[in-house]
């Protein structure tokens, strides 16, 4: 397991494990961060990660991203 941020650009990738606190928990599961989904690295932007989850873009912080396990 490697945190999201150190995921190979353009490969799906399956999420394992989201860690953080209930709250940030919670936040990622509405933006459509669920364990067993997938989840595409499209770009990164400076401190920024856009990914494709649920045939929606979005962009997430660095920080989320080392919470999302893949």
């Amino acid at each position: 397991m490697i945190p999201l941020c150190y995921a190979e650009k353009g490969e799906t990738q399956i999420i394992k494990k989201i860690g953080g606190n209930p709250e940030v928990r919670q936040h990622l599961e509405n933006l459509g961060f669920n364990v067993g989904g997938e989840v595409l690295v499209v770009n990164t932007l400076g401190e920024n990660i856009i990914v494709k989850v649920k045939e929606a873009r979005v962009a997430i912080s660095d920080e989320l991203a080392r919470r999302i396990m893949v």
